[in-house]
């Protein structure tokens, strides 16, 4: 009977043992990563289906490899989910990382988490679309894109390929999108210095945050394309939904287009001649740009409070030059 009893003790004792390493493990793994001095930050983007979005998340794991820092990657699967975001927010801060680089999907939505995170001493750093506050102040850094500038260039590519006059239409976003609220606008800045330029009836509309609802929105709108001579997409999904109805309808090189992101599918169809510009983003750079400075915040560097991670016009011109090979390439 005592032996019984002794086996069952060692047995228990073994066990608690063993839940005691397995949870140091887990609680390494989460808050240490690859090592219990590591630092963790939390990379969060709008939405994780885009191949933009992939792009960011190989920068981010580029500099986590480069500046020996632990990456976590999570976000909302659609573009459009502001809930599932916000709690994906909630989350990290309650699990104490060390940083959080944040996309917000909704320039006012985001606000009450970043500002909980901030208030736990977790350092914020917004990348590619803006949040309601002040840089330096309400969270630590924007590193993005200079949208209403890429949104102008679009423009004026149109502008130039149409010779100055014309019927454009442009198909928006989704509202609550700082960064394509601003290119959108920027768009307009360049039609409205180029007076021979008028809009179609639609181009007020919002073509949605998936390629599946910008391809719905533009076969809807299939009159205003055709009467359309210049079309303008400020993102990855809307200028692919507007390719696939364009292509659906033989009307590609038929209509003017100028599209956003330099997305290899995008890129094929510019060398096809069925867009004539993209307006490029670099993506990788936003992702390593995002964590570099967030570790830096950490550490209590100072940073500059807006970053400007570059914008390109891509067209097939120079398509070919070492400088839009290098940003293609992801160098």
């Amino acid at each position: 009977m005592k032996k019984v009893s002794w086996a069952v003790f060692v047995v228990v004792i073994g066990a608690a043992v063993g839940l005691m390493i397995l949870r140091k493990q887990q609680s390494e793994t989460i808050s240490a990563g690859s090592g219990p001095a590591q630092i963790t930050i939390a990379v969060i983007p709008k939405g994780t289906t885009h191949s933009y979005w992939q792009s960011v998340h190989a920068g981010a794991e580029q500099a986590g490899v480069d500046l020996g820092v632990h990456i976590l990657y999570k976000g909302p699967v659609e573009e459009d989910d502001r809930a599932g975001q916000i709690a994906v927010v909630e989350q990290f801060v309650a699990d104490n990382v060390n940083g959080i680089v944040l996309a917000p999907l909704d320039n006012v939505a985001l606000v009450p988490a970043v500002q909980a995170a901030m208030a736990k001493k977790i350092p914020v750093v917004i990348i590619d679309s803006a949040l309601t506050g002040d840089a330096g102040k309400d969270f630590v850094c924007y590193v993005g894109t200079d949208n209403r500038l890429a949104g102008k260039m679009g423009g004026e590519e149109l502008a130039r390929v149409l010779g100055g006059k014309g019927k454009y239409l442009l198909l928006r976003y989704a509202e609550g999108s700082a960064s394509t609220t601003d290119r959108e606008q920027g768009f307009l800045d360049a039609m409205a210095e180029n007076p021979g330029m008028k809009p179609e009836m639609a181009t007020f509309l919002y073509g949605g945050t998936s390629v599946s609802e910008a391809t719905k929105t533009a076969l809807n709108l299939l009159d205003d394309v055709r009467n359309a001579d210049g079309i303008f997409c400020p993102n990855e999904s809307t200028t692919i939904g507007m390719l696939n109805v364009l292509e659906q309808n033989h009307l590609t090189g038929k209509v003017h287009f100028v599209g956003f992101d330099a997305t290899p599918p995008l890129v094929a169809a510019l060398k096809a001649g069925e867009i004539d510009a993209l307006v490029s983003q670099n993506p990788i750079k936003m992702g390593y740009q995002g964590v570099k400075t967030c570790l830096e915040a950490i550490k209590g560097s100072p940073e500059q409070p807006i970053q400007d991670s570059g914008v390109q016009l891509i067209n097939r011109d120079n398509l070919n030059s070492p400088e839009v090979q290098k940003l293609l390439s992801g160098g």
